[in-house]
């Protein structure tokens, strides 16, 4: 009698979740351009079809993969804001949370930057949309911690926040000497002089 080898079936929530993370990679090694459906489906050890079953094409990989890297940091974000009293230990927080995040996913983060112009439609819309998710929670906490006079000069430092965060972190590469911490104490330095004469200046 041959018995007959039982082979064990990976949830599918797992599944979807190990594809993402080999396709992350991927995408971070080859480019999203020239990342292969074919390629990812013999590193996950898998068929096609199963990756087509999760993912109905590689756009909608790249979709799924911003979609989750945008809750990630909103939620380190948002946690790292909560629970303090002073708002110059509440803006040390949310961006020790994002440099620590960009470490985190530094190869990925990179390669998203290299290829964010060619981004079009659905694609770009999601990297917009991280950016602009991050600017909002900034200016919520800007302008309910007093350091805007209103909710359009809120919106415009956050802006200034975002951008000189993600010129920091490009800078970053090419000086890995300079930890997240130290990032983040650099950006304050700065940020904080600027925020706090504005704040009082009521511009």
């Amino acid at each position: 009698m041959t018995t007959r080898r039982q082979r064990t079936r990976m949830p599918r929530a797992e599944r979807a979740a190990q594809i993402l993370d080999i396709a992350e990679q991927l995408f971070c090694e080859r480019g999203y351009a020239l990342a292969t459906m074919d390629e990812l489906a013999e590193r996950a050890g898998v068929s096609k079809p199963v990756i087509y079953d999760h993912f109905a094409s590689k756009e909608r990989l790249l979709l799924t993969l911003l979609a989750r890297a945008r809750a990630e940091l909103l939620d380190a974000t948002v946690r790292s804001l909560a629970g303090h009293a002073e708002p110059r230990e509440a803006l040390r927080a949310a961006l020790l949370a994002f440099f620590r995040f960009i470490d985190d996913h530094r190869a990925s983060w990179s390669a998203l930057n290299r290829e964010s112009a060619l981004l079009s439609g659905d694609a770009g819309r999601e990297v917009e949309a991280l950016r602009a998710q991050q600017a909002d929670v900034i200016a919520d906490f800007l302008h309910g911690g007093g350091l805007a006079a209103d909710p359009a000069t809120a919106a415009a430092h956050a802006q200034i926040v975002i951008g000189a965060g993600e010129r920091l972190a490009l800078w970053q590469e090419g000086h890995p000497e300079l930890t997240a911490e130290a990032a983040t104490d650099r950006m304050l330095a700065v940020l904080w002089h600027g925020l706090g004469t504005a704040a009082g200046s009521g511009a």
